[in-house]
């Protein structure tokens, strides 16, 4: 088995990471500080990020994107994963979804998504539908020559940002199963009877908002249809597996960062007259977080491999969400108990990396969730 990185891989990795300390890391603070990117600098980051390159660096090359493959795309989003949510995400990584589009909707969607010139948002949970999809409440109704949509779609990320939502809602008899009766739409933020509200502070990601979206009587015509009616669930699935993949690549990304910085404090800091990288207290931890990273990454790879070759199951991109959402916990306060007092203090990214940690172990599925991906792949061939 060779894992080495190909010339190309060495070489896109190494103009992100040099884009992220150079354009990203000096505004950190800033965000952290305001919670909140201003429009100037976002506008700054994505003509960077145009002119490098590595904006819509995850969309094939047929529609103006750079095509990457799944392992050269996680190991730039590992590479991205190091800084704040909320400034990367102003790299755009147009949703896969817009990929299903017949061409006029690609012409009035996808394309000026991937050319920087729009912005989408994706809208499927609820309040009464998180993990559950079959209690989503959100319906679109064949109304004349479109579809009239009533519901309420919270904690979407950049809203405000946005012109455009991929909306999931429910297209067929209320009595029957929701989730195998949902359907996909393209709406434009601006169409009467949607209403975009401030979502809720969050501990993690600052900067990267969310919002409450109000589809009241909201009329669509019958070409905001993305998709076949009724099949939604299957464009949700093929969502979800790339983005549990970035979610491991960039929970590894993180994790990396605040190792590096772990070890580099065990080698400097001196107390009884010794680094505390000597002492095993520190040292077993420092190996603990070294060796529970590296599994991290390896499984996160092997199934971006395995979705390149096209026999990635779900089991495998679940086994590579939570394992690297759970070890960035860790390495996480792993790396606050070795700084000691100063790892909670705002002078170091740790406390932010701690905080920002908790939430990838919620969003994109549950840790539960991908337990409960693992272990239904395990039993079924058994009848289970």
């Amino acid at each position: 088995m060779d894992f080495s990185l190909t010339d190309e891989q060495r070489s896109i990795v190494d103009v992100t990471r040099s884009f992220v300390e150079r354009e990203l890391y000096p505004h950190e603070e800033e965000v952290e500080r305001t919670g909140s990117v201003r429009p100037e600098l976002a506008e700054h980051i994505k003509e960077e990020a145009l002119k490098a390159g590595l904006f819509a660096a995850n969309m094939p090359e047929e529609v103006g994107g750079a095509g990457l493959d799944t392992v050269t795309w996680v190991l730039f989003e590992k590479e991205l994963g190091k800084t704040s949510y909320a400034l990367h995400s102003c790299i755009g990584r147009p949703s896969n979804i817009l990929l299903a589009g017949d061409e006029a909707q690609k012409e009035r969607y996808l394309y000026p998504t991937v050319r920087g010139e729009r912005q989408e948002c994706l809208a499927m949970t609820e309040p009464d539908a998180g993990s559950d999809l079959r209690s989503m409440r959100t319906r679109a109704v064949r109304d004349g020559d479109g579809w009239t949509i009533k519901g309420t779609k919270h904690f979407i990320s950049h809203a405000h940002e946005s012109d455009f939502v991929i909306l999931f809602a429910a297209t067929g008899p209320e009595e029957k199963d929701t989730a195998r009766q949902m359907s996909a739409f393209l709406v434009d933020l601006d169409t009467a009877g949607v209403a975009v509200h401030d979502g809720y502070r969050n501990v993690s990601h600052r900067g990267y908002t969310n919002a409450i979206l109000d589809f009241d009587s909201c009329h669509v015509p019958a070409d905001a249809l993305l998709g076949e009616p009724g099949r939604g669930l299957d464009l949700a699935g093929t969502w979800l597996g790339s983005t549990r993949l970035q979610v491991a690549g960039t929970c590894v990304g993180r994790a990396e960062r605040a190792l590096d910085l772990s070890v580099r404090h065990a080698a400097d800091r001196v107390q009884f007259g010794k680094q505390i990288g000597k002492f095993q207290g520190v040292g077993f931890k420092l190996a603990d977080m070294a060796m529970e990273l590296r599994a991290a990454e390896l499984l996160t790879l092997q199934a971006a491999w395995r979705y390149d070759e096209g026999v990635a199951t779900d089991a495998d991109i679940a086994m590579a969400k939570l394992k690297a959402s759970e070890v960035l916990a860790m390495v996480a306060d792993e790396a606050i108990q070795i700084h000691g007092g100063m790892g909670l203090m705002d002078e170091l990214p740790l406390e932010r990396i701690w905080r920002d940690a908790r939430i990838e172990r919620i969003w994109d599925g549950t840790s539960e969730i991908q337990r409960h991906i693992i272990s239904r792949a395990m039993l079924r061939p058994l009848g289970g």
